[in-house]
């Protein structure tokens, strides 16, 4: 029988060979952008905006020219980023509280957790409304205000105590106008001695001091920026960095609705009214002015932290991944936004970058926001989750893109049933009431439409094979002031009473128009506005 002292001795060993272990594995940061499409210039973009920290990382590490977002908005993208499963498996289409609704889910910051890592986060990291962050497992979550504990941890990049231009609303297309719910299409610059009081670069300064201290186990840091993200508010010297007369716009087609399903037809047409008031105030070159503005900004509350990881003792064994949560469109198909299956929300800026990746290297293989748990996961070398994580890992590519082969990667819409297919070649858009289909190699703006033409069927069949044969139901959506509840800095979702029946599974029917829920746009807004009447 072992004695006290050799059990003891025994544990210590497992023990320093467990610290041992996590010492092994590489430290990541994890960067979030919201709301930026390619328009970087590492991209190439013709309308590319000034990103010279984006492109340094590139140029040490391995861009993804053609990545795509694993939700059509803020809220869904980010869950299936974090759970590692799609909409259609937890529900969350229109929602990003996957941890309410699937408890089970070890989500992507307790993985490293329980890996051994230390867990830091901060910013646009999940959703930004009160309620919307998976708290658990966390070392540290930083809140700029400690109100925001005390109210559901809602992000608030833009409140009272955040610098505002006046006079306000600032753009033409909000002027004479009143705003009490969202900054949608506000663009102006603030003074450049505010740029220390702005929520982002709070969020870059706390990032700089994590990365500043002695870390004596791995670490995983994840920073979200809310830039580009409406208001296109930012400091004058970003502003000047671009002539409003020179930008290049985007290309735009006057009848590119046309040939859509007549629901996502009427959808689109009444959409497209944001650009016509655009065009008729010409101002369309001012609000890309904004928002080109913003990704500079942005890139430069990134190159802050970049620097400080560059000049720390972690700069050889840190994994940074850039990512952005969706694209947004800025009048291409008429369009001002994202909650669209087209490549301007599903492309993002997706650059990886540290041990295990190739320098310098740029590779248009499709792949899915989604593949960020899976290949960290692997990388790091994390226990394996309790759910089924649904993205691919890219270990392998990014140690050798011009080994990778393309694949066609999957992007679920506002509904059960609807989605998008997408690969180098096609993409594949199945709605309620019919379909979209494009050669993007002839037809990249996806102006054309092909789903109807009979020698396309089975491309259609190919591409539609990748959709899941039952998609989850529609997860339940919270009201913040009947359903959430805020204890001693810490909150809780409370199901109201007869909403706890499960929904049957979806299942879509075999015939080419399945029948589901009419397709619905959820209103275009930026929130934390409850105190902006000045």
């Amino acid at each position: 029988m072992p004695t006290p002292s050799r059990v003891l001795l025994g544990l210590l060993f497992l023990l320093a060979g467990a610290l041992s272990e996590a010492a092994d594995r590489p430290n990541v940061l994890f960067i979030a952008v919201d709301d930026m499409n390619d328009w970087i210039g590492c991209l190439d973009s013709p309308t590319a905006a000034l990103t010279p920290n984006i492109d340094k990382l590139a140029a040490r590490g391995v861009n993804f020219s053609n990545a795509h977002t694993a939700g059509v908005y803020c809220a869904p993208s980010r869950a299936a980023i974090f759970s590692g499963q799609f909409a259609s498996t937890t529900g969350c289409y229109q929602s990003s509280t996957y941890f309410v609704e699937h408890p089970q889910i070890e989500s992507l910051q307790t993985s490293f957790a329980k890996a051994g890592y230390a867990t830091y986060g901060g910013g646009k990291l999940f959703h930004h409304p009160a309620g919307n962050i998976d708290t658990r497992n966390w070392t540290e979550f930083f809140l700029r205000n400690p109100g925001q504990r005390h109210s559901g941890w809602p992000m608030d990049s833009w409140s009272r105590e955040t610098p505002f231009p006046y006079p306000f609303p600032a753009s033409s297309y909000n002027a004479g106008q009143e705003i009490s719910g969202g900054l949608f299409l506000e663009w102006a610059p603030i003074p450049n001695d505010q740029e220390e009081n702005l929520a982002d670069t709070q969020r870059a300064n706390w990032a700089v001091k994590q990365l500043q201290k002695k870390h004596d186990q791995p670490f995983f840091i994840g920073v979200g920026f809310y830039a580009p993200h409406y208001p296109n508010y930012c400091p004058q010297k970003y502003f000047d960095l671009y002539e409003t007369d020179k930008i290049k716009l985007p290309p735009f087609k006057k009848d590119d609705l046309a040939d859509l399903p007549a629901n996502i037809q009427k959808v689109r047409t009444n959409r497209a009214r944001v650009h016509e008031k655009l065009e008729s105030l010409e101002a369309v070159d001012d609000a890309i002015h904004g928002y080109l503005a913003c990704i500079s900004y942005a890139d430069a509350m990134i190159g802050r932290v970049l620097d400080a990881l560059e000049a720390s003792p972690y700069a050889d064994n840190t994994l940074v991944v850039l990512w952005s949560d969706h694209g947004y469109h800025h009048g291409e198909k008429g369009q001002w936004g994202k909650h669209t299956l087209w490549e301007r929300t599903s492309n993002v800026p997706f650059i990886w970058a540290g041990p295990g990746v190739a320098k310098g290297k740029r590779t248009d293989v499709t792949v899915s926001l989604i593949d960020m748990y899976p290949t960290l996961a692997e990388m790091c070398r994390l226990p394996k989750p309790n759910q089924l994580l649904e993205g691919t890992s890219l270990a392998s590519t990014l140690a050798k893109p011009s080994e990778a082969r393309d694949r066609t990667v999957f992007l679920p819409y506002l509904q059960p049933g609807e989605y998008a297919a997408i690969n180098c070649d096609w993409r594949y858009i199945r709605y309620a009431d019919g379909e979209e289909l494009y050669d993007l190699k002839a037809d990249p703006h996806e102006w054309y439409n092909l789903a109807d033409q009979p020698q396309h069927a089975a491309v259609k069949t190919k591409l539609a094979a990748i959709a899941p044969k039952q998609f989850a139901p529609q997860a339940q959506k919270f009201n913040v002031k009947r359903d959430l509840v805020v204890k001693d800095g810490r909150f809780e979702w409370k199901y109201r009473k007869g909403n706890t029946t499960p929904t049957p599974t979806y299942k879509p029917p075999v015939t080419s128009k399945p029948v589901t829920p009419k397709p619905t746009q959820p209103k275009e807004k930026s929130h934390n506005t409850r105190h902006l009447k000045r």
